[in-house]
């Protein structure tokens, strides 16, 4: 019997079907995600009720966990430390990798720069967004690249990609997007939730059966999300988010899923004209060098995961034009500052009510770490009062909404990193549990809004 077509409805988010269109999905709880798809329904069942049939199709047998034989992992390094340190160590056999990221923010350079320079290993770079000769006049750019050993193919269906992989025999498989590539088993248009899931199924096959590293492109949604169904970052082993301004030079690489390692760690980058350029020491290049003080910079000793740099907080305030005062943050979580402004106002007593605030993080990168908060709060009143912060001090600490401030993570590390640029005094919680004597730089501990602010504007 021929096989026929159904419309189903799939969720966007999570993968999840219905016979008819819903506003809120059931298994997610996300709203208006579902969309309509054809799906080709075989006629034939795979399923035997015969038992004799499945017990002797069973040629993997359940065994102990005890007798498990674990052998060491050989991970291969991409000549790229920001990137080897992101992945854990290098990539791992087998495994299917996902880096998602903004149109333009430097994902296809990032793959094809480490295609381009791993040592004696044999890449097929497999793009359904650019032809070969595209890709060429990218390789050409970047500088010190060795193209004897990258294969190039440009196609879209999955049948012939794994027809190309096995023809070619690769070391590493890279597939520049998931979202343009296709199957015919699944009758709708690339890049919807069908597709997705079936082709990187069948990529997640390929790469456990052959033990072949395979490394796959995707965009985000305009909510900063991985585009697709949630299912896709179920099934690869890593995810990974490339971020950044795409008016400033540096990028972020972000570890959101490791089986192989921590998800703590990030690798920092420079765009430049001929490709992405290992930032080995954020701190130097994401503190400004001024001859002359300024009001409304502080300076926030930060963590990115494990990872210890000095970030420049800037911040303007001023009175409002208009009736209602406008809260901007550039780089910094926007309901945490009015967070701050309202402690400001509420326990410090400093009128910020009438005044337009603006807050930048300078360099271009976001910043989710709370402790920043201290050098946030220290800005907005520098910038309000116009009294400028010592260029030699550097801060630490999270703000609570009776104006204390809490400890944070990993402190000593931060007062390593201030020590190491030459910085002469750091301010952070008092309940930190540190030997501070050790340090070559002056420690100062405060448990309150008010202590911290009379060391700054004494």
């Amino acid at each position: 019997m021929a096989a026929k077509t159904k419309t189903v409805y799939v969720c966007r988010e999570c993968g999840a079907e219905s016979p008819k269109w819903m506003g809120r999905c059931n298994q997610c709880g996300e709203w208006n995600t579902f969309t309509e798809e054809q799906v080709v329904v075989s006629a034939k069942s795979s399923f035997s009720s015969s038992p004799d049939v499945h017990t002797s199709s069973l040629s993997i047998k359940p065994m102990v966990l005890r007798d498990v034989v674990v052998g060491e992992v050989q991970r291969s390094t991409t000549a790229n430390d920001e990137l080897d340190r992101v992945l854990g160590g290098g990539i791992v056999p087998g495994a299917l990798i996902l880096i998602g990221g903004e149109p333009g923010i430097g994902k296809s350079t990032l793959v094809l720069q480490m295609a381009l320079t791993l040592p004696n290993k044999r890449v097929l770079y497999i793009s359904g967004e650019e032809s070969a000769q595209q890709i060429k006049i990218r390789a050409e750019r970047i500088s010190k690249a060795n193209m004897d050993n990258c294969l190039v193919v440009s196609d879209t269906n999955i049948d012939r990609i794994h027809q190309h992989i096995k023809a070619a025999n690769p070391d590493i498989v890279v597939v520049d997007s998931i979202q343009t590539v296709e199957t015919e088993r699944v009758d709708s248009l690339p890049g919807s939730v069908s597709q997705i899931r079936e082709c990187t199924g069948i990529l997640m096959r390929i790469a456990k059966e052959s033990h072949l590293p395979i490394i796959l492109i995707g965009h985000i949604n305009k909510d900063g999300q991985l585009a697709g169904p949630k299912v896709l970052e179920h099934m690869v082993d890593v995810v990974l988010q490339f971020e950044g301004d795409r008016n400033h030079m540096y990028r972020i690489l972000r570890g959101i899923k490791n089986r192989f390692g921590s998800t703590n760690e990030i690798g920092i980058f420079e765009m430049l004209g001929d490709g992405l350029r290992e930032v080995s020491n954020p701190s130097e290049m994401l503190l400004s060098e001024f001859d002359e003080q300024l009001s409304g910079v502080a300076i926030a000793a930060a963590m990115e995961g494990a990872r210890p740099f000095l970030i420049e907080i800037q911040a303007l305030a001023s009175s409002a034009a208009y009736g209602t005062p406008q809260r901007s943050a550039t780089g910094f979580d926007g309901r945490r500052l009015n967070m701050l402004l309202a402690v400001l106002e509420k326990r410090a007593g400093f009128k910020l009510a009438t005044k337009d605030v603006f807050l930048n993080v300078a360099g271009g990168i976001r910043v989710v770490d709370t402790a920043v908060d201290l050098a946030v709060a220290s800005s907005i009143l520098s910038s309000n009062t116009d009294i400028t912060i010592n260029p030699g001090i550097c801060l630490a600490g999270e703000i609570g909404l009776s104006g204390e401030i809490r400890p944070v993570t990993r402190i000593e590390q931060r007062i390593s990193e201030a020590a190491k640029l030459g910085f002469k005094h750091i301010i952070i919680p008092k309940y930190s549990r540190l030997n501070v004597s050790k340090y070559d730089i002056e420690v100062h501990q405060v448990s309150r809004l008010d202590q911290a602010f009379r060391l700054l504007f004494q």
